[in-house]
């Protein structure tokens, strides 16, 4: 199982087909812990809304390894639409990211925030960003 992507719980599933006629299909399951220098929760963000009206996602940042993480904004491209404020709830450990749509902004777009780090095994996190906000 290719493990890139996943992170903390997976669960996995797949269908065998036998000659055997008394289990001609099996299901067979895989659960695994994917661990993770940091974790992300969730890992991306997605707005819908009417124009006018303002809502907040967040995302939780935790660090994954025994040693404090650093978060320095390195890319945005959605100014204008999207505001967002990192704050730190516990020292070097966990984070919170805040998204606040514009409420001027209409209309369907996607784009990012990137986030550097001080950890050798993750240097960056890129934060994807999906709005669909209707003109009301």
């Amino acid at each position: 199982m290719d493990t890139k992507g996943f992170q903390g719980r997976v669960h996995k599933s797949a269908a065998v087909h036998t000659n055997d006629p008394d289990a001609e299909k099996l299901t067979i399951g895989l659960k695994v812990f994917v661990e993770v220098p940091i974790i992300m929760n969730p890992r991306y963000v997605l707005f819908t809304g009417v124009e006018g009206e303002t809502g907040t996602r967040v995302i939780e940042i935790t660090a994954g390894l025994g040693k404090p993480l650093e978060l320095e904004p390195d890319g945005f491209n959605l100014d204008g639409r999207i505001m967002y404020r990192i704050e730190e709830i516990e020292r070097g450990r966990k984070f919170r990211v805040h998204f606040t749509n514009e409420p001027e902004a209409s209309g369907t777009f996607r784009g990012f925030l990137n986030l550097k780090t001080n950890y050798d095994e993750m240097p960056m996190l890129n934060i994807r960003i999906n709005v669909r906000i209707s003109k009301g």
